[in-house]
């Protein structure tokens, strides 16, 4: 094996950052996929936070992710609503739905599809 059949990547360099407030975005592209990281501070909420400022009350991007820290919601109009949990894996579909923030803690989650469309 030679360095090159290797590829090692940090969310410390990412190649992009989207920035809202309360919140952001970290790409990585590595092994021709984008991964992301998200942060959001207590209070985050996306229809206010990520929606608004693009006319936007719903997300409609699907996710497939790992919940590193914190505790978020994810809100469809219909009234299902689930929390995601450090240790959860997710697979939220592009249905159009609302997240937030629950308690005092930043959240993070790792979102490994859906990342290169998120925040745009």
């Amino acid at each position: 094996m030679t360095i090159d059949d290797v590829t090692l990547r940090r969310f410390d360099s990412p190649d992009e950052v989207r920035t809202f407030e309360k919140g952001r975005f970290e790409l990585v592209r590595v092994g021709g996929s984008v991964i992301g990281r998200a942060t959001y501070q207590p209070g985050w909420r996306w229809s206010t936070h990520v929606g608004a400022p693009i006319g936007e009350t719903r997300c409609r991007v699907g996710h497939l992710g790992f919940v590193v820290s914190g505790v978020a919601t994810v809100a469809f109009d219909d009234g299902r609503v689930t929390e995601l949990r450090p240790g959860d894996l997710f697979h939220v579909v592009n249905t159009p739905h609302d997240s937030w923030v629950v308690g005092d803690e930043p959240y993070v989650s790792l979102h490994l599809l859906g990342a290169d469309q998120y925040a745009k």
